[in-house]
């Protein structure tokens, strides 16, 4: 089984490296893509391309072939890193680094946080021999991006997963992140309601459509860096859960997150980034403990890649994640 992806390349793209496309598209690293296009799984205009430099032109038409793993049985890998801020025997809470993906999918079958935490935590294969949940990303029920990092809530137990799931479906999980966003807000605080669903144009994209589902985002600006460039650093609240929904919401009202090459300018400020990377971070989860024995609330402080690419440091964030 192989999943075909088809676009129409955007002006964006326009003389990018076909790896770096493909990367972008597929949601593969740049060593993936370069295998697709070896493998003469990545077609231009309905030609093979035959080296992973080659430059795109905008509207050709870019079609990648990205074959699925091989089985949907997750394997256990005791080499991934990742941070746990809290374990019991229902509930873990592990806070994601930036570049980690959280559960295998087209194109990826190793190195995933759901591989990692099946090594540390044995006993989630049985929920996936159980059918709780989805095959290959036992207990996990909610992810975060790649380029995004912060806390990640799994469940342990098929009590947990299933409190878990129904408190999000309520809209009950406090999620709050941190976002550095391009150029100035004018509005101390707003919230974004806007629906989101598959761009009609680039389908591995999503984008703001009335066909789409509800979506709504809080912000309150903690800082603003008026020196250029220009940017200001942001807390926003999730009242909904779609995916990429800070990303698409920022950019909407004219003000991407910083770094982000999907949804924002492939030129200008990275703000020291690497490709891949952008300033977002989820630094808070609270929910109700599965068993009912009361609330939990989590907090993680920015990385140190995302304190080193502020412009100045930032006043103030701790008290706007408090409340």
């Amino acid at each position: 089984m192989s999943e075909h992806l088809e676009v129409s390349v955007p002006v964006l793209l326009d003389g990018v490296r076909v790896d770096r496309a493909v990367a972008m598209v597929a949601e593969v690293s740049r060593a993936v893509a370069a295998e697709l296009v070896a493998a003469g799984a990545v077609l231009v205009d309905g030609q093979p391309v035959t080296t992973r430099s080659f430059p795109l032109v905008a509207g050709t038409t870019l079609v990648v072939t990205v074959p699925d793993p091989a089985s949907g049985r997750l394997v256990a890998e005791d080499d991934v890193a990742f941070t746990v801020v809290h374990e019991d025997p229902d509930v873990v809470v592990v806070d994601k680094p930036a570049g980690l993906v959280v559960h295998p999918g087209a194109g990826r079958t190793g190195g995933t946080l759901a591989a990692g935490l099946l090594a540390r935590y044995p006993e989630l294969a049985e929920l996936e021999e159980a059918g709780v949940g989805d095959a290959g990303r036992p207990g996990i029920v909610h992810r975060l991006d790649r380029g995004t990092s912060g806390l990640l809530a799994v469940a342990r137990t098929e009590r947990a997963y299933r409190s878990l799931t129904a408190q999000l479906a309520a809209r009950e999980v406090e999620r709050r992140y941190v976002a550095l966003a391009n150029g100035l807000l004018a509005d101390d605080r707003g919230v974004v309601d806007a629906p989101i669903g598959r761009s009609a144009r680039t389908p591995t994209r999503m984008a703001i459509s009335a066909q789409g589902r509800r979506a709504a985002t809080a912000y309150a600006v903690v800082q603003r860096f008026e020196e250029p460039p220009e940017a200001t650093l942001v807390v926003l609240t999730l009242e909904t859960g779609r995916t990429h929904q800070i990303r698409v919401h920022l950019a909407a009202i004219g003000h991407p997150v910083v770094g982000d090459e999907r949804y924002g300018p492939l030129k200008g400020w990275r703000a020291g980034l690497p490709s891949g990377r952008f300033f977002l971070h989820a630094a808070v989860l609270g929910f109700e403990h599965p068993s009912g024995e009361g609330r939990l609330r989590f907090v993680a402080g920015l990385p140190e890649d995302l304190r080193l690419a502020l412009p100045g440091a930032p006043e103030h964030l701790e008290e706007a994640l408090g409340g």
